[in-house]
């Protein structure tokens, strides 16, 4: 693919001299998605209900193309058309409705079509019913790439690419692998302001189908061409087993069982373990299982575009977060993790999902389970702003208490109503971020970049006006992370308000990671 070939391309043009789109499919015009579309979407499960219909009736249809004698009718309606002389007929009517479904699977197909300008992604559909479905290039909060494990054996993977509010998420189901690639990649250059960087053009593979099936199931999830190495954080399978195992749903449901056992036990009745215990074990133990598939060959790694994650076994999937998507970061500590020194790392970001449960986990998670250097390196990939100097303050924040560090606690009043964790509970400042520390037995530290956060506020309750306390709030896009701190100082609070305030909106005004590659424009 050359230069000329993008003569007179409108969106090429947006592109300073020297970089190309990297695929044909963000021209501006509308493209269709990949011919298997309707069979990964719908056709495997007809194809399902087929293959069990023929399993049924084997024995009935070897007898009829065997000219065996016919069976007795039992109210098998297989059995009751053939002794009827009514099986053509019912065969030419099935026959006809197969027809008409493959039909519509193809007009569907031929009318879902979507295109890629140099401000929105659009994606129409809809054969009676008519949609258009449109996302800003400026609101894109990631692209995730999707490669499902029957998708993958037709070479094909999911484009889902997150917008700013609910439900606004955009989605291209299916693509081939290498045009989804591809794509995100050229996505990501338009929304980014676009850079002086030459697109990598992949040579044209030249490997038979099989083998190029068997090349995408045994390659690792990032391709370590992409990426230094030494920005890759991996969880490791031994670690996550055993954070599975010292989950606080773990322990929940361990407990629940003893207490169910003890209880038909002594009821002499199995009725605590058919009625409360087996939909316990279904609920807990899925949620569990699906939270331990999908961190499996978990890694995180820091790219020109932004931050790239990437987990899962049989369904791969990896999601490239932009600059200046992460509204707030908090790294927590479940009690049962304290002693190997395990934590997790959640995020805020402004794309909503209807995802639930750990099905979850990619918008949310970042770091499903690391050790202190494990979180410090990913805390540097999300807040790539914060200066090395500030590392020794992350650190106070996350194990450390007290005042060491940069830290302004909660006095000791305090401890009324912060038996434990009067001298963890603080926060601190570092150039861009706000650091909100608490929990002695649950330990959190919450980030919130001042360019993301969208407005600060102050709270003063019956019991804090008498002990002369304050809670503070930094509000950012809803999420998992409540970014939030208690029973400080009420002059500290006051000092805090007012600083923050006036550095937030200093920060929001100079912030340009929205468009992260515009300074690489030429003149």
């Amino acid at each position: 693919m050359t230069d000329q070939q993008f003569e007179g391309d409108p969106i090429q043009d947006l592109l300073p001299s020297g970089a190309v789109l990297s695929t044909r499919l963000a021209d501006g015009e509308w493209h269709r998605l990949h011919p298997a579309t309707p069979l990964l979407k719908g056709g495997i499960v007809f194809i399902a209900l087929a293959g069990y219909f023929i399993s049924q009736a084997r024995q009935q249809l070897i007898d009829l193309f065997f000219g065996a004698p016919h069976a007795h009718d039992d109210g098998d309606p297989l059995i009751f058309l053939t002794a009827h002389g009514r099986l053509p007929i019912a065969l030419l009517i099935i026959a006809g409705v197969l027809v008409l479904i493959v039909v519509m699977f193809y007009l569907s197909w031929r009318v879902h079509t979507f295109r890629i300008t140099d401000e929105v992604v659009e994606v129409r559909s809809g054969l009676l019913r008519r949609s258009l479905r449109k996302g800003r290039l400026d609101r894109i909060q990631g692209i995730n790439i999707v490669r499902p494990f029957f998708a993958r054996l037709f070479g094909a993977a999911r484009l889902e690419i997150d917008v700013a509010g609910h439900d606004a998420n955009v989605r291209l189901d299916y693509l081939s692998s290498a045009k989804a690639d591809g794509l995100r990649l050229d996505i990501l250059r338009l929304a980014s302001g676009t850079r002086q960087r030459e697109a990598a053009q992949a040579a044209p593979d030249q490997r038979g189908f099989v083998e190029q099936r068997v090349a995408e199931f045994i390659a690792p999830e990032l391709d370590p061409n992409l990426v230094p190495p030494e920005s890759v954080v991996k969880v490791h399978v031994g670690r996550l087993i055993g954070s599975i195992f010292l989950h606080d749903t773990t322990f929940t449901l361990l407990v629940l069982i003893a207490l169910a056992a003890v209880a038909s036990t002594l009821t002499g009745t199995l009725v605590f373990v058919i009625y409360f215990l087996v939909p316990l074990v279904l609920g807990l133990g899925g949620f569990l299982f699906r939270r331990f598939t999908k961190s499996l060959r978990y890694s995180i790694a820091s790219t020109p575009d932004g931050v790239r994650v990437g987990f899962g076994l049989l369904t791969l999937s990896n999601e490239t977060l932009p600059p200046g998507r992460i509204h707030s970061v908090q790294v927590r500590q479940p009690i049962l993790w304290r002693l190997p020194g395990w934590w997790e790392i959640r995020i805020n970001r402004a794309s909503k999902s209807n995802a639930k449960g750990a099905d979850a986990q990619r918008n949310t998670t970042i770091l499903p389970v690391g050790n202190l250097d494990d979180v410090l390196r990913v805390l540097g990939l999300l807040l790539p702003a914060v200066s090395p100097g500030s590392v020794e303050v992350l650190r106070n924040g996350i194990v450390g208490s007290g005042a060491d560090g940069g830290f302004t606690n909660s006095p000791r009043r305090a401890a009324v109503i912060r038996w434990f964790s009067f001298r963890r509970n603080g926060f601190a400042e570092v150039p861009g971020v706000v650091l909100l520390r608490k929990g002695a037995v649950w330990r959190e530290l919450t980030l919130i970049p001042e360019a993301r956060a969208q407005s600060i506020g102050i709270t003063q309750g019956p019991l804090y006006r008498a002990l002369r306390l304050a809670r503070i709030h930094v509000h950012t896009v809803n999420g998992p992370v409540r970014a939030e701190l208690g029973a400080l100082d009420k002059d500290v609070a006051l000092g805090f308000f007012e600083t923050a305030s006036l550095q937030v909106v200093s920060a929001v005004g100079t912030d340009a990671t929205h468009r992260w590659g515009a300074e690489g424009l030429t003149a």
